[in-house]
């Protein structure tokens, strides 16, 4: 998965934009550990894939940037429990 999301610290999320509209992870860093509060897609993109693609691109920047996941939020929970390639990003 390539796509390429940006950091936005003052608002403390990562945004990934999707035709036009912006797919939001909502997070809290400590340190080497992100806790991801809340992940949220525009009405118009929900059911599209598009927080799944979100939550791959969040699990890539982890690995890359060598921090860990804490997943608070239910949908981000459950993403990482189905996606056991990412188990070790949990912190």
């Amino acid at each position: 998965m390539s796509d390429a999301i940006r950091d936005n610290a003052t608002q403390q999320r990562y945004e990934l934009e999707i035709d036009g509209q912006i797919v939001f992870a909502i997070y809290r860093r400590d340190g080497d550990v992100v806790h991801i509060r809340h992940v949220e897609a525009p009405v118009p993109l929900r059911g599209t894939g598009a927080a799944d693609r979100l939550m791959h691109a969040i699990a890539a920047k982890a690995r890359a940037d060598r921090f860990k996941l804490v997943p608070l939020c239910g949908y981000a929970y459950a993403w990482l429990r189905r996606h056991r390639e990412y188990q070790e990003l949990l912190a």
